[in-house]
């Protein structure tokens, strides 16, 4: 299951004498579900559960686009990279992309870079901790960090490639847990505690880089491309 799939959001829930279920995205970021009064806590989690990924693109479609600044520095993988305008790629201490087509070309660059970042992390994970998976891969996601699927296959997005270190670590411990615990119930996350003690800091702070999950722009001589 990916990441997103938890309650990563606030809810609220306005109940009165209707007939159905609706929910809207709030200015502030929180989801508002109006219910009958009927109808149990329970259902109205089921509910958001089943509206996920739409709320969760309503929420990326009011935030701005993640811009990148030539002659700046980039920070990946959890080092410092200078920004530079040229042939697309990515060097020991540089990145360069062109003034078009930023986000195909971040895709191509960071995808190569994150397969080997985290099949090498997952891998180190796993060995410590004793969980098994299938394989690893990377997605252009937008919507979730991560995911496992019933197979053992994990998948994160290359945008990870932007976070801190210990927030990769936080996503690809929720991931391998998974393949433990295909949910996000109780003893799901307390298999993620038995590796990461302090994994409610590590998850509150990730909700602080969801801006990477959107467009990249790039700003060239203080103009944004």
């Amino acid at each position: 299951m990916g990441y997103n799939r938890g309650m990563d959001y606030e809810i609220k829930i306005v109940r009165s004498f209707r007939r159905t279920v609706s929910l809207t995205v709030e200015r502030d970021g929180s989801v508002k579900v109006r219910a009958p009064y009927g109808v149990s806590g329970k259902r109205v989690s089921e509910f958001v559960a089943r509206h996920r990924l739409w709320i969760e693109r309503r929420l990326a479609e009011r935030k701005g686009p993640h811009v990148l600044a030539f002659g700046g520095t980039v920070t990946l993988f959890g080092r410092e990279y200078l920004l530079r305008e040229g042939k697309p790629r990515l060097t020991e201490t540089e990145l360069f992309l062109s003034d078009t087509n930023a986000e195909g070309e971040l895709s191509r660059i960071l995808k190569g870079a994150a397969e080997a970042y985290f099949c090498r992390l997952t891998r180190e994970i796993a060995a410590r901790h004793g969980f098994e998976y299938a394989s690893v891969r990377i997605s252009s996601a937008r919507a979730r960090w991560g995911s496992c699927n019933a197979k053992g296959v994990i998948a994160y997005t290359y945008r990870l490639a932007f976070l801190p270190e210990a927030l990769s670590e936080y996503v690809a411990v929720h991931e391998l847990c998974h393949t433990r615990r295909f949910s996000h119930g109780k003893e799901f996350w307390r298999e993620v505690e038995k590796v990461l003690p302090d994994f409610r800091r590590r998850r509150a702070d990730l909700k602080k880089y969801s801006f990477y999950m959107q467009p990249v722009r790039l700003e060239k001589n203080g103009k944004i491309l």
